[in-house]
């Protein structure tokens, strides 16, 4: 994985905003959205893969992401676009709205 040239400012703080929670909210989550009745995954293999991306990416200073990791930031900036628009209330949708949206970072009832 080759270091990406430059993250855009614009990016790098979009991602910011739209991942509310903290690696450690994150992190929780993931564990405990991925733990089921008899079993509980390992806590750095639990969550969807995009979660653990997003983690990764929480974890790094800017001048240290690669190519990879702005791709997983524009991704998961685009899915919060699409999922939330600025009007749409936070309670708006469903629980498995709500779960989706915070497997990658965001919480829609956390306020902004």
């Amino acid at each position: 994985m080759a270091v990406s040239p430059q993250v855009s400012t614009e990016l790098w703080d979009e991602f910011h905003r739209v991942v509310n929670m903290t690696s450690r909210e994150l992190r929780e989550w993931l564990s405990v959205d991925a733990a089921g009745e008899q079993t509980e995954e390992l806590p750095d293999k639990s969550g969807r893969p995009t979660g653990r991306q997003v983690l990764d990416v929480l974890g790094k200073r800017r001048t240290d992401l690669t190519e990879d990791d702005v791709q997983v930031m524009q991704r998961v900036c685009d899915i919060v676009r699409s999922q939330r628009p600025p009007d749409l209330d936070p309670k708006a949708g469903g629980a498995d709205w709500r779960r989706s949206l915070m497997s990658i970072g965001h919480d829609p009832l956390k306020p902004s």
